[in-house]
């Protein structure tokens, strides 16, 4: 199986709005491979969570971030879809798409996914990189050890 390249925008205030078009446009929903889906979508997207969706939810958060996980789904066109919500209300939104032999030609194909998603959800910035795990905050944002592409600035908090 070859590696994964994963881009992703950075959403600096999430809204139910903006998951229900980034699933819409992007996840699988009749197999999102995670059950906790249905409990995201209740509780971001529907806004009628329940004590159920909340446990589930629960078992996602890190640690050692207050509020802060990420969801990992079946995408429609691409190998994975991803979404992570942000303590600070922000969120970073993901798809992770195959990078066989020819990674100068999967970078520029990122690039241009990149900008897509950005011009989609009106994200001031995106990155790229192959296998990168999505930023859990601001700092995470910014290092650049596995980034291979960036675009944009993120706002000031």
């Amino acid at each position: 199986m070859s590696p994964c390249l994963d881009i992703y925008v950075w959403i600096p205030e999430h809204s139910p709005e903006v998951f229900g078009r980034f699933i819409d446009s992007y996840v699988n929903v009749d197999d999102p491979g995670d059950d906790r889906f249905h409990a995201f979508n209740r509780v971001y997207v529907l806004g009628i969570a329940s004590e159920a969706d909340d446990r589930h939810l629960d078992e996602l958060r890190f640690e050692d971030r207050d509020g802060a996980f990420t969801l990992y789904l079946r995408a429609r066109d691409h190998y994975q879809a991803i979404i992570t919500v942000i303590q600070d209300g922000a969120a970073v939104l993901g798809l992770s798409v195959d990078a066989p032999d020819d990674l100068p030609e999967t970078l520029w194909q990122s690039e241009q996914l990149v900008e897509q998603l950005r011009r989609q959800f009106s994200a001031p910035a995106g990155l790229a990189g192959v296998e990168l795990p999505p930023a859990r905050d601001r700092f995470e944002w910014d290092d650049e050890g596995l980034v291979l592409l960036r675009t944009g600035n993120l706002p000031m908090p």
